[in-house]
């Protein structure tokens, strides 16, 4: 090879510098977040425009006096959207329940624990500015920071979003649906009206249904809440102080409606029960009839 030739080769493999990357390459998100969401089942992560992108993951104590430099502003917008999009769902996909209870779902859908972990499942937590420093603090306040993330990444994917936050709901939607199953799984056909609809198919004269407590309220200390135990028994009809199901609930009175649910979907019990009731009453009808034909053939 000629001397000028290597001393080009020489110079060309030396002044070689890897390309930067492109703007839509810096538009995609962190590998780790993608690779996340596939492993856990998560659906994907929705993209975020690149202005919001170093707020979202900017604690407030990094940006001190500057509203704008921090996620706390996000925060607040996100706050507001998980419960409404949360509050519009449960009240659409449950049309039966009271409001008390709709709460206590939507609580389990947007309380720093259940936000929290949705942040470290899709690893927005590792990309908090100096996040090692939060991490190692008590596990409630670190809780409230990935919570606080959380809150305001969902704020930077609706205003990403021309479509007004529409992305946003579904992308919540699917990530609230284990959750979603198992909330209506726990109040399936349970009503304001189950112990009335029990009475109505089985109570009669001499049959009696008795509410009992199965064992001692359990006491959530710290959250301001208790869960009470009933079940369900009925004497009449042949049977004596017959089980007839189970209820728990945050109150004496939900937990009586949910055994009054689970008694009601005791087949083919409850339905024996039921068809003595109405057999009963055909045996009176036809006694009455009985009784007026006697006294029309007397007169």
């Amino acid at each position: 090879m000629p001397e000028f030739d290597r001393k080009r080769k020489f110079q060309d493999d030396h002044n070689h510098r890897p390309r930067k990357p492109s703007r839509e390459t810096l538009k995609q998100p962190r590998q780790s977040s993608l690779e996340t969401s596939i492993n856990n089942g998560l659906p994907p992560l929705p993209q975020i425009h690149d202005k919001y992108r170093a707020v979202v993951f900017t604690h407030p104590s990094h940006a001190p006096g500057n509203v704008h430099a921090s996620y706390d502003r996000l925060e607040f917008l996100g706050d507001a959207y998980l419960e409404l999009f949360a509050t519009q769902l449960i009240f659409d996909r449950f049309p039966n329940l009271d409001p008390g209870k709709m709460s206590q779902i939507r609580e389990s859908l947007v309380r720093n624990e259940t936000i929290g972990q949705y942040a470290s499942l899709y690893g927005l937590d590792k990309q908090i500015q100096s996040y090692k420093q939060f991490q190692n603090q008590a596990a409630h306040a670190w809780f409230k920071i990935k919570g606080d993330v959380f809150e305001a990444y969902v704020a930077a994917v609706i205003l990403t979003d021309a479509d007004e936050g529409k992305q946003a709901k579904k992308w919540l939607q699917q990530l609230w649906e284990p959750k979603l199953q198992v909330a209506l799984a726990a109040n399936d056909g349970v009503t304001k009206k189950s112990k009335e609809e029990l009475a109505k198919k089985i109570l009669t004269k001499g049959v009696k249904i008795n509410y009992v407590d199965e064992r001692e309220p359990v006491v959530h200390y710290g959250q301001g809440k208790e869960t009470y135990f009933i079940g369900v028994y009925v004497t009449g009809w042949g049977w004596d102080n017959q089980y007839l199901g189970s209820g728990k609930g945050p109150s004496r009175v939900e937990a009586g409606q949910a055994a009054a649910a689970a008694a009601l979907n005791n087949h083919p019990l409850i339905d024996e029960m039921a068809a003595k009731k109405t057999e009963s009453y055909v045996q009176k009808d036809r006694e009455r009839e009985s009784v007026k034909t006697d006294e029309t053939q007397r007169v």
